[in-house]
């Protein structure tokens, strides 16, 4: 990190991006990032490494650095707080490796909120791909509208746990108050994202959703894979119980399921209706599974979790 004096009032933006096993596409996304707007001032790329791994190579331009992450030592906020700490911009810009900017103007269109410094965080629109599940389509469009939307302490009852909603998938932070509110949570299975994005509201500042700031990033996960998934979201709820127990994420998710049962029934995709509910009772079956993660067998919950590493 630079001994050199912060300027939060100068738009630099550093990404960082946790990445393990990159496949082809990743450097296509490097390209995209350095073909931006407003130019990146570092790219930051925190590499989990297994015993057999190598660092990966990148242009000696020192736009782009590697810092390795041991995987034992992997955690979705202690890693991320790592990387924040590299960096000594005004806003630090996180991604994951398979987020692919739709265009030159992401970092661009994440910066306008922030033009308002009372927005803490701003963060981008998940489109799913060409060859994605009409279900994982149909989540993309419900979680990532196309209005844009500034969220605040205020909507909490209007919202619920939407309030908090926020993905690292895409999202830009105020280095400032990323710092002042003591950044991500050390040791997190899940939802580093919303236990900060929690912070920013309950300290009085606010979230910009940014419909114009667009990624292509979707999943199609198997049934057993939501249910792992959901175990790990309940534990994070379960250890950060302060934030979320006072908003029922069940209530959500079972509006979220009516309408797209509606929809599907509507076009007459009854199987995918059908198999949209035997999603839905695996996603419930693992959030309350992983609500209950203390009174399991420790052989079962490592059955259960997407993140074995993380019970070491």
């Amino acid at each position: 990190m630079s001994d050199k004096p912060k300027d939060y009032n100068k738009p630099e933006v550093d990404v960082i991006i946790p990445v393990y096993k990159p496949g082809d596409g990743f450097k296509n996304i490097l390209e995209r990032l350095l073909k931006q707007t407003v130019p990146v001032h570092h790219i930051f790329l925190l590499q989990t490494l297994g015993e057999n791994d190598r660092l990966m190579e990148v242009p000696e331009d020192g736009v782009i650095s590697v810092h390795p992450v041991l995987k034992k030592d992997f955690d979705h906020g202690g890693t991320r707080r790592y990387g924040a700490g590299l960096s000594d911009a005004g806003f630090i810009l996180f991604m994951t490796q398979d987020a692919i900017p739709c265009n030159n103007r992401l970092i661009e269109n994440l910066l306008v909120p922030m033009a308002d410094k009372n927005i803490a965080i701003s963060y981008g629109r998940q489109l799913a791909a060409k060859d994605a599940d009409i279900l994982e389509k149909m989540t993309r469009i419900y979680n990532y509208p196309k209005e844009s939307l500034v969220k605040s302490k205020n909507d909490i009852d209007r919202l619920g746990i939407k309030t908090y909603f926020c993905s690292d998938v895409c999202a830009m932070y105020r280095k400032s108050v990323y710092e002042e509110l003591g950044g991500f949570v050390e040791k997190t299975i899940f939802n580093e994202d919303m236990i900060m994005a929690s912070r920013v509201i309950g300290a009085g500042y606010n979230i910009a959703y940014c419909a114009d700031a667009k990624v292509v990033h979707s999943h199609s996960y198997t049934c057993i894979q939501q249910f792992k998934r959901n175990f790990d979201l309940g534990v994070s709820q379960k250890q950060y119980r302060d934030v979320f127990a006072s908003i029922s994420s069940e209530k959500e998710g079972a509006g979220y399921a009516k309408k797209v049962i509606k929809n599907l029934i509507k076009r007459r995709k009854i199987y995918k209706a059908f198999y949209f509910m035997l999603q839905c009772v695996f996603k419930l079956a693992g959030y309350r599974a992983g609500l209950n993660y203390d009174k399991l067998p420790g052989k079962f919950v490592l059955k259960c979790t997407m993140n074995k590493g993380y019970w070491n």
